[in-house]
């Protein structure tokens, strides 16, 4: 996959983990962590951790003007905790929240930087 198409997984587990938050609350259920969770987590972690060893390099290579590594690091860690949050009703909604938005941006953010990045080299063509 290209690192455009592994940020917009990356969005796609955000989104999956928002609406799993909402779903566990509602119906009041109690995952199974050897079932459900885990591996949901472990998949996913291994897509957050590949993505942001990519990013690592391209911000070297690239030097995108709103991109850096400690963005990178704090996505990847934040990620990697509201996965597993997403699973339990007893997670507290506002920082939940928060860290999937924080995360939404700096994807976004990131996309937006490879695009423009793309624009460059067309125009150098």
């Amino acid at each position: 996959m290209s690192k455009i198409e592994d940020t917009k997984l990356l969005l796609t587990i955000c989104d999956e983990c928002e609406q799993r938050f909402y779903h566990m609350r509602e119906t009041d259920h109690e995952p199974d962590f050897f079932e459900e969770v885990k591996p949901y987590a472990d998949v996913s972690h291994q897509a957050i951790a590949q993505w942001a060893e990519e990013m690592k390099v391209w911000i070297q290579k690239e030097k995108p003007r709103y991109v850096h590594e400690v963005q990178v690091d704090s996505l990847k860690d934040s990620m990697t905790q509201f996965v597993v949050q997403s699973f339990y009703k007893a997670t507290g909604k506002k920082r939940f929240i928060l860290s999937i938005r924080a995360a939404r941006y700096t994807l976004q953010t990131v996309l937006d930087a490879m695009n423009a990045d793309r624009g460059e080299d067309h125009v150098n063509e």
